[in-house]
C-alpha cells in the first residue's frame, strides 16, 4: 500500500485533463509504488464546466486562476495540460513556490521560454517531466531495449510520419476553445510543435540527439474565421512539415506531419533501418513491433511481428494476461507510475523531464527557422 500522498492540482481540463485525471485516479491499482497521487484541485476558467468535470473525474476542489492553484500550500505538484502559451507562467511560478511540475508538450512557445524555464527548476531542484507518452507505448519502450541491446546495430535511417486530417475544412474556424492549435499566438506553431515534437522525441530517446535539419513548410488556408473575434484572420501556423535531419551518430532522417492526409487520423509511424536489422511502429496497430534480424539464416528472413503483450515486455507484467493489449490512456498511467517511482529514495530523475523537452524544442525551433531560411540550421543552443 502507498505510505506517501503527493496532492496534485491540475490545469487544464480537456483531452489532456481527461488522460491525465484517468493517470491519477488508475496509477496505483495497476503499480506498487511508495507515492499515491491525491487529487486536490482542478484549475480552468469556467467553473460550470470544470466542476462538472471535477465531479466525474473525483477532484476534490476547483480554481479558477492558476495562481491561485499554484499559490495553495496543500498543493506538491501542478500538472499543465493547459495550451501552450501558458506553460511559461505556471512553470516559472511553480519553481518559484518549490512545486514539482508535470508539463504537457511542447514545452514551451520556443527555445528561449524553454531555457528559462529549464533554468529554473532545475536550480529550485524541484522533480519535473514532459508528458511524451509514446516513450511509455510498451512496443516502442521494446525497440528501445532491443536497440540498446545491439540488436540491429549501427543505425544508418530513421523515418518518422505523423498524419491526421482534421483540419482539412476551410470552414473550419481558427482559436478558442478546441482550436486554439490553430492559432499561432496560442500554440507557437502548428504540426511542428503539435504532432512532429512527440516524433522527435521519440527519435532522439531512440538513436541520439538530432545535429542539424532541412525543413519546408506549408500553410494551405491562409485565412480562417476567429472563433473568438469571429473576423477573418491570417493563418500563420504550419498546416504541413517536411524536414531532413542529420543526427549526432551519422544517421540520417525524414520526419513528415500534416493534418491534411485524408483519412489519416493519428497514422504515427516510424523505422529504424540498421546494420544488422529493422524495425517499424504504426500507433494504429500499437500493440505489434515489426522486427527484421539480419542474423537470421537466409532460408527464414523476413520481418517477425512481435506482439507485446508478454510478462516480459515493458510495463505489460502491470496490466492483464499475455495476449490481451492496453490502450492510449495506458501509457499516461505509464508515464506517472515512472515519475512517481522516480520520487523514490534513491531512485533516478524520470525522464522526458524538461532538460529533455528543450532538447526537442530546439529541433522544432530550427525546423522552423529552416523552412524560413531555406538552410540547414543547427538544432544546438
Amino acid at each position: 500500500m502507498p505510505s506517501k500522498k503527493l496532492n496534485i492540482g491540475m490545469i487544464g481540463y480537456g483531452f489532456m485533463g481527461r488522460a491525465h485525471s484517468n493517470a491519477f485516479r488508475k496509477v496505483n491499482n495497476f503499480f506498487d509504488l511508495e507515492y499515491q497521487p491525491v487529487m486536490k484541485a482542478a484549475c480552468a476558467r469556467n467553473p460550470e464546466k470544470l466542476q462538472a468535470f471535477a465531479d466525474n473525474w473525483g477532484w476534490e476542489s476547483i480554481e479558477t486562476d492558476w495562481r491561485k492553484l499554484v499559490d495553495r500550500d496543500d498543493i506538491d505538484c501542478v500538472d499543465i495540460g493547459s495550451p501552450n502559451d501558458t506553460h511559461y507562467d505556471i512553470v516559472m511560478a511553480c519553481a518559484e513556490r518549490g512545486k514539482m511540475v508535470l508539463c504537457e508538450k511542447p514545452l514551451a512557445m520556443n527555445a528561449e521560454q524553454g531555457e528559462k524555464m529549464v533554468v529554473a527548476v532545475e536550480k529550485a531542484g524541484v522533480a519535473n517531466m514532459v508528458w511524451y507518452n509514446y516513450r511509455r507505448v510498451p512496443a516502442i519502450s521494446l525497440a528501445k531495449q532491443l536497440i540498446d541491446e545491439g540488436r540491429i546495430g549501427r543505425v544508418f535511417h530513421y523515418r518518422a510520419l505523423y498524419l491526421q486530417d482534421w483540419t482539412i475544412s476551410p470552414e473550419l474556424p481558427q482559436g478558442g476553445a478546441g482550436l486554439w492549435r490553430l492559432d499561432a499566438a496560442v500554440a507557437g506553431s502548428g504540426v511542428t510543435g503539435d504532432l512532429l515534437a512527440h516524433s522527435i522525441d521519440t527519435a532522439m530517446w531512440l538513436i541520439g540527439g538530432i545535429d542539424k535539419v532541412s525543413a519546408t513548410t506549408e500553410t494551405f488556408i491562409k485565412e480562417r474565421q476567429h472563433q473568438l473575434s469571429g473576423t477573418k484572420q491570417e493563418v500563420t501556423i504550419d498546416d504541413a512539415c517536411a524536414f531532413l535531419a542529420r543526427f549526432d551518430n551519422g544517421a540520417v532522417s525524414t520526419f513528415e506531419s500534416t493534418r491534411y492526409a485524408r483519412g489519416r487520423k493519428n497514422f504515427n509511424t516510424f523505422e529504424v533501418n540498421g546494420a544488422d536489422g529493422s524495425l517499424y511502429f504504426n500507433l494504429e496497430d500499437p500493440h505489434r513491433l515489426q522486427f527484421f534480424d539480419n542474423k537470421h539464416e537466409s532460408h527464414i528472413h523476413g520481418w517477425q511481428s512481435i506482439h507485446v503483450t508478454d510478462f516480459e515486455h515493458p510495463y505489460m507484467d502491470k496490466y492483464w494476461v499475455p495476449g490481451t493489449t492496453i490502450g492510449y490512456e495506458h501509457t499516461f498511467v505509464n508515464c506517472l507510475a515512472d515519475f512517481l517511482k522516480s520520487l523514490e529514495a534513491g531512485q533516478a530523475p524520470v525522464r522526458p523531464n524538461l532538460r529533455d523537452g528543450q532538447e526537442t524544442q530546439l529541433v522544432c525551433d530550427a525546423v522552423l527557422k529552416s523552412a524560413k531560411t531555406g538552410s540547414w540550421e543547427s538544432c544546438k543552443a
